[in-house]
């Protein structure tokens, strides 16, 4: 799994060259921040089940139609895979909160993601809504400590960039 440090490595590897100093800098910023990170993602799994059902109330409240025959949610059941996708995602950020990196989205979570929600006729936007609702709703110190509520953020905002 690709985190901030096997990717400064990697990179220097391919290059046959030692690691330069702003290459240590970045390695030692991402370990500085590795406790806000671990933070966000202790925080986050104690609250996944309300922070996954906030998320998805927020996109069936904006896109309401969805629950309408032969829409996306037009069952319990598909409603329940929307719920299912969005904790997907929410694991997904907390493994990147843990390694520190955009790993889990990229090798997990963004490749092909908008081209299943077009084939399965899912509207990606209601995803969007979902996080961009929870990015929002985040209150620093209520939730989580300011360092910790910018990874937590900067990871969501990495899944919004990524889906739109």
């Amino acid at each position: 799994m690709k985190s901030v440090i096997t990717t400064i490595i990697s990179a220097a590897d391919a290059a046959g060259r030692f690691l330069t100093s702003s290459d240590l800098e970045s390695v030692q910023g991402n370990i500085q921040r590795a406790g806000a990170r671990l933070e966000a993602a202790e925080k986050l799994a104690n609250n996944h089940e309300a922070v996954v059902k906030e998320a998805g109330d927020a996109c069936f409240a904006k896109y309401s139609f969805l629950k309408n025959s032969g829409e996306a949610g037009d069952s319990q059941e598909k409603v329940n895979k929307c719920y299912r996708d969005i904790d997907h995602y929410m694991r997904l950020i907390n493994y990147a909160l843990i390694v520190g990196g955009t790993g889990p989205f990229d090798e997990w979570g963004i490749a092909g993601a908008r081209e299943v929600y077009r084939a399965l006729n899912l509207p990606s936007a209601s995803y969007l809504a979902a996080f961009v609702f929870t990015r929002d709703r985040l209150c620093v110190p209520r939730d989580m400590s300011a360092q910790a509520g910018l990874e937590y953020g900067a990871a969501l905002d990495y899944v919004i960039n990524s889906l739109s």
